[in-house]
């Protein structure tokens, strides 16, 4: 079972990268927009196998070019060390 993270100093390069507290959850947020629904769907698919790997799934929708995330984890009711991890790769998938 993961734990709560303790240390939110791990949040703030995430919070700079545009991500962001989500109202009234411990959770983190981010929109992704790509160019087309094809880069987005992609862009879910690679999320989706790392998801798999890290056994951690986001909180997601798509609409057309548009993906937005929310990360959680609901093990320990709130941000752990997975949704860091996850959200770090979801940037890098990004590019």
């Amino acid at each position: 079972m993961a734990e709560k993270l303790t240390d939110r100093a791990a949040l703030e390069p995430l919070l700079a990268n545009g991500w962001h507290s989500v109202e009234g959850r411990d959770a983190i947020g981010k929109r992704f927009v790509f160019r087309n629904f094809v880069e987005a769907f992609g862009f879910m698919t690679r999320a989706a196998l790392w998801a798999e790997k890290l056994d951690h799934h986001p909180e997601w929708s798509n609409v057309y070019k548009t993906v937005d995330v929310v990360l959680t984890t609901h093990d320990c009711d709130g941000l752990s060390e997975l949704d860091v991890k996850l959200a770090r790769k979801m940037d890098q998938l990004a590019g």
